[in-house]
């Protein structure tokens, strides 16, 4: 693509101004370069980029120091540029493509943009904000208006993670340029910094998310805990079955230190399956059983009666006052936040409007909600009392664990003597009827007589 006056400043060998030869006519150069080169403002086609990583200062020690000492970096072969935009020209498909390239071309090399917030911070930023999907004003609106269509609870927590810091928002004060040479995060944080104390404001949002279903959890297992306790507490049969262990303890321990008890620690339920009958198969739990299935069988089913027991095995009581604490806490965030928007202006008015309502409904909730956890703190500590045990040191999960295990050991025997029952029963059916099959033979053999002497009718 060179014209002929470009072939007088290059090497002695010249080049047609014809379109370059076929790839195959430069292997007889054996590798040799052709000696010329074109100016910049004579190169007519867009060539393919080398994408590499350019040094801007030659290293002292490095190669390229080297050669520009020595002088070698002006004895680099020169190019034949022909035949480098017949081999790398970067062709167009058609006439569209060409008009794209020449709108690209006519924007100027690409605007760096400016980076002011850490790399890895802004990094880690612009991967967060690819995920919300939502323009930044729309969402900075939608904390003002804590409107919560647009976002989840967790790309709230995240926005909450990238909020700016104060040294941040420095650097962003600090910046005079425009703001679209602004990297995506330090855009970002400028639109959050429109918003006064949009880490609090994000913090009220998350909350208000939550605040239904975090409410519903807690009443559930609140309720649960209040269930198991009033069960196990009003069942007569389960009071029976105590009275009865009572009593037989006593009967092993007559005449010891340890006989005329008037009443046992609750772990000494589970020893029953320690104390073994001579024969080493039945168990004290076993005897219970079979006493209470001969003279008190109604007793037997009393698990029926503790239906929340298991599910409150499940539950751990500091796990449900640090609920309550934060629940409490998260309310008077939003109580503090309120009061302080009403000074902002305008930019805050929907946001006040907004939390207003939602405090006037969150208040109720936790007030009964307050109520019902102190109820349930009085029922699980008469509970324990229950039982003869001390609150202070013996924790309800300890309380309901014991009789969960109980319950599951009493079971199990109970099924066991139903089924050796059904085993002994089977066994001395099947002797009766072996009994009964071998004693009418003879009576047979003699009702045969009379038919061998002929002595039927």
């Amino acid at each position: 693509m060179a014209s002929n006056g470009d072939s007088t400043s290059r090497s002695p060998s010249p080049v047609p101004s014809s379109p370059a030869p076929p790839l195959s006519s430069f292997s007889g150069a054996k590798g040799r370069l052709s000696r010329t080169i074109s100016s910049k403002s004579d190169q007519t086609r867009k060539l393919k980029p080398l994408h590499w990583l350019k040094l801007t200062r030659a290293v002292q020690g490095s190669l390229w120091a080297e050669a520009q000492k020595s002088g070698e970096a002006t004895k680099a072969p020169e190019i034949d540029m022909s035949e480098l935009e017949n081999l790398f020209s970067a062709a167009a498909a058609n006439s569209e493509q060409s008009a794209k390239s020449i709108a690209r071309g006519s924007r100027g090399p690409k605007v760096e943009k400016v980076q002011l917030i850490d790399h890895r911070r802004a990094y880690n930023c612009e991967i967060m904000l690819s995920k919300v999907k939502v323009p930044l004003p729309e969402l900075t609106g939608s904390v003002l208006t804590l409107e919560d269509s647009a976002l989840d609870v967790d790309q709230v927590e995240n926005l909450i993670k990238f909020c700016p810091t104060k040294e941040e928002m420095e650097l962003l004060k600090g910046y005079t340029g425009e703001t679209e040479k602004l990297g995506k995060c330090e855009q970002f944080f400028l639109e959050l910094m429109k918003v006064p104390r949009v880490e609090s404001k994000l913090r009220v949002f998350s909350f208000k998310m939550q605040f239904r279903s975090q409410v519903s959890d807690l009443r559930k297992s609140l309720n649960i805990v209040n269930s198991a306790a009033e069960e196990i507490r009003n069942s007569a049969k389960l009071k029976r079955i105590m009275q009865t262990i009572l009593s037989l303890g006593n009967a092993l321990n007559q005449g010891t230190a340890r006989g005329s008890a008037i009443g046992f620690r609750l772990d000494s339920l589970l020893k029953l399956t320690e104390t073994r009958a001579r024969n080493k198969k039945m168990t004290l739990m076993h005897y219970l059983c079979k006493v209470l299935a001969d003279k008190l069988p109604e007793l037997l089913d009393f698990s029926n009666d503790l239906v929340s027991l298991e599910p409150a095995t499940k539950i751990q009581l500091k796990f449900l006052a640090e609920e309550m604490q934060a629940i409490s806490k998260g309310l008077e965030k939003v109580m503090q936040e309120l009061s302080n928007s009403e000074g902002d202006g305008l930019v805050s008015e929907n946001f006040c409007k907004a939390l207003k309502e939602f405090l006037h409904f969150a208040e109720a909730e936790v007030r009964s909600l307050a109520s019902l956890y102190s109820g349930v703190g009085r029922n699980v500590d008469a509970l324990i009392l229950y039982f003869g045990e001390d609150p202070a040191r013996c924790p309800f999960e300890q309380v309901v664990s014991t009789l969960l295990n109980f319950m599951k050991l009493f079971n199990k025997a109970r099924d066991e003597n139903s089924k050796q029952v059904e085993t002994e029963t089977k066994k001395s059916a099947e002797n009766e009827k072996s009994k009964m099959g071998a004693s009418p033979k003879e009576p047979e053999s003699l009702s045969h007589a009379p038919v061998e002497s002929g002595g039927v009718k």
